[in-house]
């Protein structure tokens, strides 16, 4: 079985959105093996966002293609954008409480995008987490020198999906089960 991470993020804690993300999620035939609510200290929220040379770069060349795309001039050098966008989104993960969870499932990372939708809640379909409840977009978000919110974060990589899974739970807080659907799921 596959694990990846899930959080659903401030905004999403805010409008009490726990319920339904985690409902589709189960509907979905994947399972909860780790879950808490908490509020991230400083010290996690600034560790959790990367700082290397390459994240921030791409940060930066993603902004800049968005700004130049629309013919807008994009004012900051690369890695200061980066940076800038860093500094929002550690903002951001302490402005209220989050909800990490470990979901686990065969192809559980490719579905959990799926469920989720696009990173730009604009670009989400419908049926999706993002497309269904939030309209937010990257030109609002720099407009307001803010973040997108969209809702929840999730691993997009299997490395990406280890490192944080291990970043928020320690191995005592998994806890294993059998749901009653997992052999028509699995196929075992």
């Amino acid at each position: 079985m596959e694990r990846t991470f899930l959080m659903i993020k401030p905004d999403g804690v805010k409008r009490g959105l726990i319920g339904e993300v985690y409902k589709r999620i189960e509907s979905s035939g994947l399972k909860i093996v780790a879950m808490k609510m908490i509020y991230p200290s400083k010290k996690q929220a600034e560790d959790f966002y990367p700082k290397n040379e390459e994240w921030l770069m791409n940060i930066g060349k993603k902004g800049k293609k968005g700004y130049e795309d629309k013919g807008l001039k994009f004012k900051w050098d690369l890695k200061e954008y980066g940076l800038l966008v860093r500094s929002w989104l550690v903002n951001y993960l302490l402005s209220g409480p989050v909800v990490p969870s470990v979901i686990e499932g065969p192809n559980a990372i490719e579905m959990i995008r799926k469920v989720v939708g696009d990173t730009e809640p604009r670009q989400a379909e419908l049926g999706t987490i993002r497309g269904d409840f939030s309209i937010d977009s990257y030109d609002l978000a720099n407009k307001l020198e803010r973040p997108v919110k969209n809702i929840v974060h999730a691993s997009t990589s299997k490395e990406d999906a280890e490192k944080e899974i291990n970043f928020w739970f320690k191995k005592e807080e998994f806890t294993s089960y059998k749901r009653v659907d997992e052999e028509l799921i699995s196929g075992k």
